[in-house]
């Protein structure tokens, strides 16, 4: 079971990443991503509310929100930089790249997250999840590569470099994310991240972009931006939910997670009308098969 929410939050994180791609097209990057926080923020409030309100209404409940003391908040509040950190990066990585590039550099985070888990937790893979892992490592790389086709110097070019790094913090979210799910009630952690997210960026908006808005790209509004925050909420809330299932394996579902990039392929060939599409989709194929021998070796 928590391989299905593996791939409904893989298949929720593609649309995630075609509505952030162009809300940031030729726009300016903070003020998205504060936005972003505040909208996620604000879904996950009334159950914040409605939990210290009313405990009664949602307790038992996949929704329910427990009080919990400081040193709780303080792990919640360190996966917040841990993932902003990440963001910041991705977004300014994201901005000037193409999608068909990034989505194929992000989806290198698994095999971090795959080695931290085999040091960190002692997880062991088949040999059906091992042919799986060795299948979209290697599509990935190749993906990759195609970029050298657009001019992009992967050596040379500071936003590569951006979405590697962001990458890199990912991938300790990710493993981060699995400590705290054995920690932590799934839903603290997600609605707490969110809030404390809107705390960190407010001054960085405030003390970074307001002074020099005037000299750097103008802020536009767009609604893609509400659905930035929607999408990522809902497969934030079904990853969470898969890695809080005790028989969960941190590789596998951060591996499954990063199948939107299927997604997101999809979306960058048809709505940006990116290049070097067929070699692309070849190496997608692989990805498809990694899949499903990791399903088939969650199965075994």
């Amino acid at each position: 079971m928590w391989l299905l929410f593996a791939f409904l939050s893989a298949l929720l994180l593609g649309f995630y990443d075609a509505f952030k791609k162009q809300s940031l097209r030729g726009n300016a990057v903070l003020p998205v991503l504060f936005l972003n926080t505040i909208f996620s923020s604000l879904v996950f409030a009334p159950f914040i509310l409605t939990s210290v309100a009313a405990p009664t209404l949602l307790q038992g409940s996949i929704f329910f929100v427990p009080q919990a003391p400081w040193q709780a908040h303080a792990l919640i509040l360190l996966k917040s930089f841990i993932v902003l950190s990440s963001w910041i990066l991705g977004y300014f990585g994201m901005k000037h790249l193409p999608l068909t590039i990034v989505g194929p550099i992000n989806a290198t985070r698994p095999v971090m997250v795959l080695v931290g888990a085999m040091l960190i937790f002692g997880e062991r893979l088949n040999l059906y999840q091992w042919i799986g892992v060795i299948l979209a490592v290697a599509s990935f790389f190749m993906l990759s590569r195609s970029g050298k086709k657009e001019g992009i110097d992967f050596k040379h070019n500071r936003w590569i470099l951006f979405i590697v790094l962001a990458a890199v913090m990912g991938a300790v979210s990710g493993l981060y994310d699995k400590y705290l799910m054995g920690q932590l009630p799934p839903m603290l952690v997600q609605a707490w991240y969110n809030v404390y997210q809107v705390l960190i960026m407010g001054p960085i908006i405030l003390l970074l972009w307001m002074p020099k808005r005037k000299q750097s790209t103008p802020f536009q509004w767009r609604w893609t931006i509400v659905m930035i925050s929607l999408f990522l909420s809902a497969a934030d809330f079904v990853y969470f939910y898969a890695l809080s299932l005790p028989e969960s394996m941190v590789s596998v579902v951060s591996m499954v997670r990063r199948g939107s990039v299927v997604v997101s392929f999809l979306f960058g060939a048809w709505i940006f009308r990116e290049k070097n599409l067929k070699s692309k989709a070849i190496d997608l194929i692989l990805v498809l098969i990694g899949m499903f021998f990791l399903y088939l070796g969650s199965r075994s």
